[in-house]
């Protein structure tokens, strides 16, 4: 089941962000941790972060960023994790079609998203749900902590009338 984190969520979601496995694809440096509360802080206020469960037990994590005016009708998917000690056991494909069955319910036509064209597992995944390639943004996402960029293969699904 997704649903909105709370408060309660931190330590789950800052885990996420900052474990080494999946660091690398997420938004936030490893040095930014001690100021990650603020940020936390503001993604629960505008309520665009969710924590995925199974049975009771959090699994992982992902932020739907919805657009405005013209683009009302289109969300942003970020910070998709799945914990690792839970990774390769179908809950990525699991929290995906719940994600794309919250999507329709709040209304929304096209689901969007980038990911590292580096990160193969994702890609596979997100094309396995329905996603499907529109280009690659050269340069996009810089790893301070390697001193390189990485590419981003943007992505999304388009919902039928």
């Amino acid at each position: 089941m997704v649903r909105l984190a709370t408060d309660a969520d931190f330590a789950f979601i800052e885990e996420l962000y900052f474990h080494p496995q999946t660091n690398p694809f997420l938004l936030y440096e490893m040095s930014e941790k001690p100021h990650f509360r603020g940020i936390f802080d503001d993604l629960i206020m505008k309520q665009i972060v969710f924590v995925f469960e199974n049975d009771g037990e959090r699994i992982g994590m992902f932020k739907l960023a919805p657009w405005t005016f013209r683009t009302s009708h289109i969300a942003y998917l970020g910070g998709v994790a799945i914990h690792p000690q839970f990774a390769g056991k179908g809950f990525g494909t699991q929290m995906l079609h719940e994600i794309l069955a919250l999507g329709k319910e709040l209304g929304y036509r096209r689901i969007e998203l980038s990911t590292a064209t580096i990160n193969e597992k994702a890609i596979h995944l997100y094309e396995k749900v329905g996603f499907e390639r529109e280009g690659i943004l050269r340069h996009y996402t810089f790893l301070k902590s390697e001193n390189r960029f990485l590419d981003e293969l943007m992505m999304s699904i388009l919902f039928d009338d």
